[in-house]
């Protein structure tokens, strides 16, 4: 984010908080947010109920959002859709989930052995990502913000252990996105099953194996107990944002100010929310496996195997449109342009902590 769109941003969501009593309007305007998660699911769940307080609270009561949880509305995967045709104004949702639909749009998520959460946000914000969401977007008349992070997310939960690449194939996961066609490139049957629905499958012995998000968000659905190998690292995901899915028609409605505050809150969520994440996740690794979870970590050749399907993913990604082809080169630009400092950050890390 430019230093001054920051200034107009900031100006204009301090003018809006420090409006007097009087200046609020008779009738609020009303948005419904329809999510993809249950209610107050660990991360992105929390994300959504606090986002839609944000608003509610900067504006001044002039714009209320009310959340509705998967399944009130309509599913974890009908949000987009929803939003699109203004059956609802707002939904919470994650981009990788309508990559059948919009190829390419699961970058604004993650891509497998990309970029990580700060790399990623950098992407959007500096280096044009924000604009191509935008255009990918506008055909369907709808405007996305990164709001939440649920960090680098955990391999998974796997019934057996993985020795080798042999092991993938035939494995049936939950995994959505471009790392779920990593999955199937490695002969495995990846499943898109919504957030809420995953520890059933397990249970029920549908799935062998599921990819969520990390230890703070998987521990509540207790995947551990019935598929305890959990394994790192996240390749298919090596960041967790969450985006605020607007309809156009309802946002260009609003005034000047009270859609800067939206976007403020978009912005302020995901900083939130990965903050957390990291206080939470050392905690929530430590308790997962005292009840149990065997940490283990992925063979060298299931990673090789991965790293070349996921290049040959992205490629075939980039083909399927001109837009596509430019995202994905916008994507693997930034994640180059900021891979040496990157190294340097982490090299500089391990050396004060003596790792």
């Amino acid at each position: 984010m430019s230093a001054s769109r920051r200034s107009f941003l900031g100006a204009t969501a301090a003018a809006a908080i420090a409006a007097p009593a009087v200046a609020r309007a008779d009738t609020p305007v009303r948005w419904r947010m329809a999510t993809s998660w249950a209610k107050n699911l660990a991360g992105p769940g929390v994300s959504s109920a606090r986002l839609a307080e944000r608003i509610n609270a900067m504006s001044g009561g002039r714009l209320i959002v009310e959340v509705f949880p998967v399944n009130t509305i309509v599913p974890a995967f009908g949000v987009f859709d929803a939003v699109a045709n203004g059956v609802i104004e707002m939904g919470h949702c994650a981009a990788l989930f309508w990559e059948g639909k919009i190829p390419g749009v699961s970058l604004f998520t993650t891509a497998p052995f990309g970029m990580g959460p700060v790399e990623h946000q950098s992407w959007i914000e500096q280096r044009g990502g924000q604009a191509l969401w935008d255009e990918l977007y506008a055909p369907h008349g709808v405007r996305a913000w990164l709001a939440g992070n649920t960090g680098m997310a955990m391999g998974g939960w796997f019934r057996k252990p993985i020795d080798s690449l042999a092991d993938i194939k035939g494995l049936r996961i939950r995994a959505t996105g471009l790392g779920g066609e990593v999955y199937e490139a490695l002969g495995a049957t990846p499943l898109a099953i919504p957030p809420s629905d995953v520890t059933t499958s397990l249970e029920r012995g549908t799935i062998d194996a599921v990819e969520l998000l990390s230890p703070v968000n998987d521990a509540p659905l207790g995947l551990h107990r019935y598929a305890k190998y959990y394994y790192m690292p996240g390749f298919n995901k090596p960041s967790g944002p969450a985006e605020a899915l607007i309809s156009l028609k309802a946002l260009n409605a609003l005034s000047a100010d009270l859609r800067a505050i939206v976007e403020i809150a978009c912005a302020a969520e995901h900083s939130t929310a990965l903050a957390e994440a990291f206080a939470s996740n050392a905690d929530a690794l430590t308790g997962i496996v005292r009840d149990g979870a065997k940490l283990m970590t992925f063979p060298a050749d299931v990673l090789a195997g991965a790293r070349q399907a996921a290049q040959g993913v992205l490629d075939r990604k980039a083909a399927t449109s001109p837009l596509a082809g430019r995202i994905v080169a916008s994507y693997r630009a930034a994640m180059q342009a900021g891979r040496n400092w990157a190294r340097v950050e982490q090299h500089m890390a391990q050396g004060m902590r003596g790792a």
